[in-house]
């Protein structure tokens, strides 16, 4: 066969998505049945947003992804993104140039924005509380994606177009050659021109160098619903945004939601980065009640007082994180037929559909037309750990050599 695609999450559904719609021989596989609750691609909503504070080289994935969810939405009739707006709140007092990076992508790719001082806050949106030095830039063409919709979507149209895919089949190794790729799973062994790992927190344990797994750490996160408790309190997708609240003077002074997507309650999270495991299967699934109300404590209190103290439901998911924080998307050094996508969690899946057409285009053609060259594995050879701030001076990736797949056109079915 061609291609195989390690890993059915939001890159591995889009990448299989796009090989498939290619008319590239792919097989996909995954551990689980996705979409579902053991990765990093759960929980009803993700933020998607074009103006990303992680820096002006993201914004064209998260464009193409816009525009690849719409046509995924018109192709599969599944319901994918919704364009509510995504409101980022910050205290100008304590960071007057918060917004600096929204609005150099935002005038680099015409990406429509509003800055509202507190009074606008107030009046547009009064289900948040907030100070005199608050002040918010909302993206209206922002939004959420329904991760397990979108995978589902994608999965299913991979299927149309031609696409195999194993569920429940766990991968045990991949080993390269000059001329091929062998998967071997506990089910079968495979051959393949080559390979796409998409495995998330699982990624670590296929690459076969313990150098490369360290650069990816696997953290637990938790995320909470909390009840609308106040009468007359709209929290609907038309009335509230997407929101990311950036506090003041703490690094986790920080926190994230959405509005209810079932009338009854408003998720909430935060990254949290202090836990770090190697091993997913791992990882702590119970939340307590004392988790949830520390919570609410730290974050909701004070900030959004139509929410009732108690959490209707918490659940837990995985980051997988590098050392800078990007993403990795690149061919293992020595093994050329493998390449690896690991959209670091926490800021991925808005940008999975663009970096599934990319890799698609990796294994087709050699080369793709979005740039990747600040999510190379090379960055890590010379300078070691990097903070944030250095991210977008990566020297650049390698070249990508060509592996032309052997592929027919397929009709759709």
């Amino acid at each position: 066969m061609d291609v195989i695609v390690v890993g059915l999450g939001a890159m591995g559904s889009a990448t299989a998505h796009q090989l498939a719609r290619r008319g590239v021989d792919v097989l996909g596989i995954d551990r689980h049945s996705p979409p579902h609750t053991f990765g990093s691609s759960h929980g009803e909503t993700r933020i998607t947003r074009r103006l990303t504070l992680e820096g002006a080289e993201y914004a064209p994935l998260a464009v193409r992804s816009h525009e690849w969810w719409r046509r995924v939405e018109a192709e599969s009739g599944a319901s994918v993104l919704t364009a509510c707006g995504v409101l980022t709140l910050a205290d100008q007092a304590a960071d007057p140039e918060a917004f600096a990076v929204h609005e150099r992508a935002a005038a680099a790719h015409g990406i429509d924005y509003e800055l509202l001082d507190a009074a606008a806050l107030r009046e547009r949106y009064p289900q948040f509380r907030v100070a005199d030095t608050r002040v918010g830039l909302l993206e209206p063409g922002g939004g959420f994606v329904r991760p397990e919709a979108a995978i589902s979507a994608q999965l299913d149209l991979a299927e149309r177009y031609g696409a195999r895919l194993h569920r429940g089949e766990r991968v045990l190794g991949v080993e390269a050659s000059a001329s091929a790729v062998t998967v071997r799973t506990d089910a079968a062994t495979y051959t393949a021109d080559q390979v796409v790992l998409c495995a998330g927190g699982w990624l670590a344990g296929l690459l076969g160098d313990p150098r490369l797994a360290r650069l990816f750490g696997v953290y637990r996160q938790v995320l909470h619903w909390f009840g609308i408790g106040g009468a007359g309190q709209d929290f609907s997708p038309g009335s509230f945004p997407a929101f990311i609240w950036n506090g003041v003077g703490r690094a986790d002074d920080y926190f994230y939601g959405f509005p209810s997507v079932d009338g009854a309650t408003v998720k909430v999270a935060t990254g949290q980065l202090d836990h770090r495991t190697t091993d997913p299967d791992a990882l702590d699934r119970a939340v307590t009640a004392e988790e949830a109300a520390g919570f609410h404590r730290a974050m909701i209190s004070g900030r959004l007082p139509g929410l009732s103290t108690r959490a209707v439901r918490s659940e837990v998911c995985m980051y997988t994180v590098t050392p800078d924080e990007a993403f990795v998307i690149d061919r293992l050094p020595g093994r050329e037929r493998v390449l690896i996508a690991s959209a670091c969690s926490g800021h991925g899946f808005k940008h999975s559909a663009a970096i599934g057409e990319a890799l698609a285009e990796l294994v087709t053609d050699g080369a793709t037309t979005l740039d990747l060259a600040p999510f190379a594995l090379g960055r890590f050879n010379s300078v070691g750990r990097r903070g944030r701030s250095q991210r977008a001076r990566s020297a650049g990736s390698r070249p990508s050599r060509s592996i032309p797949v052997r592929r027919e056109r397929r009709k759709r079915r």
